[in-house]
């Protein structure tokens, strides 16, 4: 499939409310599906809101990836003939807890990402997830997983994008930070750069800003990006509720060239970008005395 409709459902989860959480995620994935989505993706920890008082609270919350949560969204895409990312508290086998996402197709439960880079207080509650970040094959082109924090690390970004992501997703419950008057939320500058450097679809899904969770209010920066950088929808009007949805032509991405002479693959040089590689060699450097030199502190001579 060479061109597919994504869409991003920002809306304000609410912190264990399991049942209206469930309910306001069959309504948005219907939405989605009205604007002919085939991929609908929901914030991070949809199913269970965010800021968990107490390990004991996320406990409660949590749910295996065969539960409720994954089950009604699997109904949905079956429903609607989609593929639905979202994310979840995983209870798993062994007892331990997961900010987790699931990606669910038409035919039930496709794969789930375990979070691999935990923010502040998730520590508390969650085990980093111990498995690379997944490229999954879907109906619906090739789908790179992220959730939130994530996608500070271009590391896994530019790993999804060379495992050949078509989209990377990125369910996401940010908090909100100052920014100066006027400006976009440096979280979309981030989406904006990440699909830029890597030539991917880019889909971040935001929870609703405008509301507070137990004092901590969100940034609401869901956008659309494409393989150029710029918005192809986004931001929400005034970061509160509200979808998104952009028509995404894969044939952008799966092209890496950058006109006849560069290449984001291509250019790459991993020999040279490794955290093991030697220290300078110092004899290459001559000291400004060998090259005759003698410029004091304070000049200004190029």
């Amino acid at each position: 499939m060479s061109s597919v409709r994504i869409g991003c459902a920002q809306v304000p989860p609410r912190v264990g409310d399991l049942e209206g959480n469930g309910k306001l995620a069959k309504t948005v994935i219907r939405d989605l599906a009205a604007y002919e989505c085939r991929i609908a993706v929901l914030p991070e920890l949809m199913s269970s809101g965010y800021v968990f008082d107490s390990l004991e609270e996320a406990r409660s919350c949590a749910e295996p990836a065969d539960g409720p949560t994954v089950s009604l969204w699997a109904e949905g895409a079956a429903d609607y003939g989609m593929v639905i990312v979202g994310g979840f508290a995983e209870l798993s086998d062994d007892g331990a807890l997961y900010n987790s996402a699931a990606v669910v197709g038409p035919d039930g439960l496709i794969d789930v990402y375990r979070k691999t880079h935990l923010w502040d207080r998730e520590k508390l509650w969650f085990t980093p997830g111990p498995e690379p970040a997944p490229v999954v094959e879907t109906p619906f082109g090739k789908i790179g997983v992220a959730v939130c924090y994530d996608l500070y690390f271009p590391e896994l970004t530019r790993g999804l994008a060379l495992a050949g992501a078509d989209v990377i997703v990125v369910p996401a419950n940010l908090p909100l930070f100052p920014r100066p008057r006027g400006e976009r939320p440096v979280e979309i500058a981030l989406a904006q750069a990440t699909a830029h450097v890597n030539k991917v679809w880019v889909a971040v899904c935001d929870r609703a800003g405008q509301k507070p969770e137990r004092g901590v209010h969100w940034t609401g920066a869901s956008c659309i990006v494409d393989p150029d950088g710029w918005l192809a929808a986004g931001p929400v009007d005034e970061y509160g509720t509200g979808i998104l949805h952009a028509e995404c032509d894969y044939g952008r991405a799966r092209s890496k060239a950058w006109g006849e002479l560069n290449d984001v693959v291509g250019d790459l040089r991993p020999e040279l970008y490794s955290s093991e590689r030697p220290a300078s060699d110092p004899s290459r450097i001559a000291s400004s005395s060998e090259r005759g030199e003698s410029r004091s502190p304070t000049s200004t001579a190029p």
